[in-house]
């Protein structure tokens, strides 16, 4: 395995679907495969379909000795198993190639296994979101749907605010952040985003470049500086 600089915890949210680009699937393999090469740990949703499935799987190696953690409320877990699921099956669930690469296709029903990392099944979704954000050093979002962007502007917010100071990267796999980063620009344009409150978010464009991104990462000035002892969990 290549060594690392730092080992560290890497939280990435991604779409439980494929997306109709095989380009998303074949860079959340390789981002998974760099990781697992750096013995770096990856924290992220529990799925195991689509990219959640891909980077999971990727992490763990060919001889599952990556480092993993879904994280999982139970309601998801309940839709995510089937009935007839082997008894020796204990983590996330394994990838089903029948599920085609598309949103409509996507149904979940997957049965758990070990080759996808350790799986922590929680009761609600704040839960799972904040120990994400606790277990984690830094913040990948790749592509996905309502609730990829949901966790990445969050955690973005949460950095703005001063509840952390911890990398956030857009995996901009094919241009499919371009409209958020649009988004961006036009908010800093209309004075509801300060410049500097821009450089928040990191770009990448490949695997390596995620990695470099985190690793050079510097918390930019003109963030709130408030206290936030409730918070201290998700700052550390």
């Amino acid at each position: 395995m290549t060594e690392s600089v730092s080992q560290k915890a890497v939280c990435v949210y991604c779409g439980s679907s494929f997306g109709k680009d095989p380009q998303f699937s074949e860079e959340a393999r390789k981002l998974g495969k760099l990781l697992h090469a750096m013995e770096w740990k990856l924290v992220y949703g529990g799925g195991t379909t689509g990219l959640m499935g891909e980077i999971a799987k990727a992490t763990m190696g060919p001889e599952a000795d990556g480092s993993v953690h879904g994280i999982i409320p139970n309601a998801l877990v309940s839709r995510e198993r089937t009935e007839d699921s082997p008894a020796d099956k204990v983590s996330v669930s394994s990838f089903n190639d029948e599920i085609k690469k598309s949103v409509e296709n996507h149904n979940g029903l997957t049965p758990l296994s070990r080759e996808y990392g350790v799986t922590t099944i929680v009761p609600d979704m704040h839960t799972r979101k904040r120990m994400m954000a606790t277990e984690s050093d830094a913040f990948v979002a790749m592509p996905g749907g309502y609730g990829t962007l949901e966790e990445i502007m969050e955690c973005i917010t949460w950095s703005q605010l001063g509840i952390h100071k911890k990398p956030v990267v857009l995996f901009n796999t094919d241009g499919f952040f371009d409209g958020l980063l649009q988004f961006i620009q036009h908010a800093i344009k209309s004075g509801f985003i300060s410049e500097k409150n821009g450089k928040i978010i990191q770009v990448a464009t490949t695997a390596e470049e995620v990695i470099e991104k985190i690793q050079k990462y510097q918390v930019p000035e003109g963030r709130f500086t408030l206290n936030w002892d409730d918070e201290k969990t998700i700052a550390n």
